[in-house]
């Protein structure tokens, strides 16, 4: 099979279209894939610069979320057939194989059947964000229905996915943007409001529009630098939630207003084999996937590329501002 494989820590450059030995089913509750899309994101490019997160070898084959179809099962699987079309997230982290490949055997376990209205492309570019978002709103920040949410980078990745679930549960979004464009678009998945950070100060607007409250919760998508403004947006006794490491900080505001600091890294069930926890992951999935077949949740695809651009594909995310995602297909 065709396989982008990661040769060597470094610059995109790294990423190589090689041809490799077809996985096969070793065990009974496995299942084969044949892959069509394989989404890109954020921790592809970090792994591809800093080394794989576990302690083996290169090469390897990233990509942590796919979408494809069924196209054989071991002799104990039973929740799919041939011919089913299935998404999910799994390997790409440097242990198991990832996503930028034709085809892959995972546990029947950790993949979902695709929302029946979704192209291939479009499910392959959902599972991570759908999970993280998730995560991060209602798993560590308790979201509930008519309070305020300030979900930064609305337009990203995981910010246009959260957008649109915290609407579904009742929420009132405020969301940070670079751009018109970017609002325009963050208000098309629901954004209540939107601020331009370029053109005014987010922790003004959002004390402004909660009328000196701060948002019940906040969800940091950026940095460190956006977490620590973030303290003053967020309302006393509420939730600050990041998926980034925030550094050294002096958290003695946050202290003062009680808030709960939170953070979502949605890899670590995967990291540390704990199956309980990724059985909610595929749980999120199945959830998911009801909204996306009501209409009540969309992806967004920045670009579509061919597997063999992967490279590329990790440059644009690297340059930073992509709208949504980008998706390679196989």
């Amino acid at each position: 099979m065709k396989a982008i494989l990661m040769t060597a820590v470094g610059d995109p450059d790294v990423l190589s279209l090689q041809e490799l030995p077809e996985p096969e089913i070793t065990e009974a509750c496995q299942i084969k894939v044949k892959l069509h899309a394989a989404g890109v994101n954020p921790v592809d490019t970090k792994i591809r610069r800093n080394g794989l997160l576990y302690p083996l070898p290169l090469p390897a084959v990233l990509g942590c979320d796919g979408a494809g179809e069924v196209i054989a099962v071991g002799g104990a699987a039973s929740r799919f057939k041939i011919g089913d079309k299935v998404w999910f997230c799994h390997g790409g982290l440097g242990r198991e194989q990832g996503n930028y490949a034709e085809t892959i055997v995972l546990d029947e376990r950790w993949a979902s059947l695709m929302p029946a209205n979704l192209s291939f492309t479009e499910a392959a570019a959902l599972p991570l964000v759908l999970i993280t978002a998730w995560g991060a709103l209602f798993g560590r920040g308790g979201l509930q229905s008519g309070q305020t949410a300030l979900i930064h980078a609305g337009a990203g990745g995981v910010g246009h996915v959260a957008i649109q679930l915290a609407k579904i549960h009742g929420a009132r979004v405020i969301t940070t943007v670079s751009s018109e464009r970017k609002a325009e678009l963050c208000q098309s998945w629901g954004a209540d409001e939107t601020i331009n950070y370029n053109q005014e100060n987010f922790i003004d607007a959002v004390n402004r529009l909660t009328g000196g409250k701060g948002a019940d919760l906040v969800f940091d998508t950026v940095g460190p630098e956006v977490f620590k403004d973030s303290i003053p947006a967020t309302a006393y006794f509420g939730r600050l939630v990041t998926l980034l490491d925030p550094g050294q900080l002096n958290l003695a505001e946050a202290r003062l207003r009680n808030l709960l600091i939170g953070f979502e890294l949605m890899l670590t069930p995967m990291l540390k084999d704990l199956p309980e926890a990724r059985d909610i992951h595929v749980d999120i999935l199945r959830r998911c996937a009801g909204y996306i077949e009501q209409g009540l949740l969309k992806p967004h695809i920045g670009d579509t590329l061919p597997l063999e651009q992967a490279a590329s594909a990790h440059r644009r995310i690297e340059q930073g501002h992509t709208v949504g995602k980008i998706v390679l297909t196989v």
